[in-house]
């Protein structure tokens, strides 16, 4: 009679130790900087300001890539739950749990600081069924929030008041949410790709250049503020969880693109009051749903005056 395998242990495979550059230290909203400027930050408790969490997810698409291929790129999704900040200056590594069958469609992610504090953990999953997500699995566990004052005014299934249309070139300023262009980015992007350049994109399986994982983020968050969910401020937010899907990707570099978004949950914790909310990329031209992104909003109690 045949054996199974010999032995049961949990494998992984592991990026190279890279350094995130941080480029959101003269973000404005509100009126006022970010949590990513060093004085805003030390204010609330942080060392410095914090690189910005999208930056993470470019450490893991060549390790998924890898493991699944083309398909990755036009139905893949990243789930993650920020669980500590990194500034600039910090080394990080990327994990994936490697799959026990050519089949599996959910793959255990996690990353690390060189001195082992952990980053953030999540999940990829894969379309067109999607199993669930690291934060499909955290919302339904929250529980319902106790008395908001920041956010007293926002309710579930709140909606933007119509779609805002969007798009990225390589030297497009991003407004205020953003201050750089996708060209700046690529000039320090920890896994740098020649289907993201100008110059060679042309040679992508898509025959154009095509939007880098972290910079999908940029394009849907940069006119957030259009949306005038009647938050509460001014008060300083960071990113706590978020998950970017790809229904019918890649997204492409100066293409047209439509948003509209939907607070589906609220939130709090001893520090944090939050929304969430998923934003629903379509395409500028076709007008098909191409991808969602799924963003917990935390505001800083202690940042709001008076709070207490």
């Amino acid at each position: 009679m045949a054996l199974g395998p010999p032995f049961s242990t949990d494998l992984a495979i592991a990026g190279p130790l890279r350094e995130p550059r941080q480029m959101l230290a003269d973000q404005e909203y509100g009126g006022h900087l970010s949590i990513h400027d060093d004085e805003t930050a030390e204010k609330l408790g942080f060392s410095a300001g914090p690189i910005e969490g999208p930056t993470h997810y470019s450490q893991f698409v060549p390790l998924v890539l890898d493991l699944w291929g083309q398909e990755f790129l036009e139905r893949g999704c990243l789930s993650f739950h920020y669980q500590n900040a990194c500034t600039e200056g910090d080394r990080v590594r990327a994990f994936v749990a490697c799959p026990k069958s050519d089949a599996e469609r959910a793959l255990r992610l996690w990353a690390e600081k060189s001195d082992g504090t952990p980053v953030l953990a999540g999940t990829a999953t894969m379309g067109p069924d999607y199993p669930p997500s690291e934060l499909d699995t955290r919302l339904t566990r929250l529980r319902p929030p106790g008395k908001l004052r920041i956010l007293e005014d926002l309710r579930i299934g709140m909606r933007g008041e119509s779609r805002e249309e969007v798009t990225m070139d390589f030297d497009q300023h991003m407004g205020a949410l953003y201050p750089f262009t996708l060209n700046q980015k690529l000039e320090v992007i920890t896994e740098p790709s020649p289907w993201y350049t100008r110059d060679e994109g042309g040679r992508s399986p898509w025959k154009r250049p095509i939007l880098p994982w972290e910079m999908v983020s940029v394009l849907a968050e940069s006119k957030h503020q259009s949306t005038n969910f009647p938050v509460k401020g001014p008060a300083v937010g960071l990113f706590a969880d978020q998950e970017i899907k790809l229904i019918n990707g890649p997204l492409f570099v100066g293409h047209p693109y439509l948003l509209e978004r939907e607070i589906v949950a609220l939130s709090e914790s001893r520090r944090t009051e939050s929304y969430w909310v998923r934003t629903t990329i379509f395409d500028g031209e076709r007008e098909n749903r191409v991808g969602e992104i799924l963003l917990n909003h935390a505001t800083l109690k202690d940042s709001y005056a008076g709070y207490a």
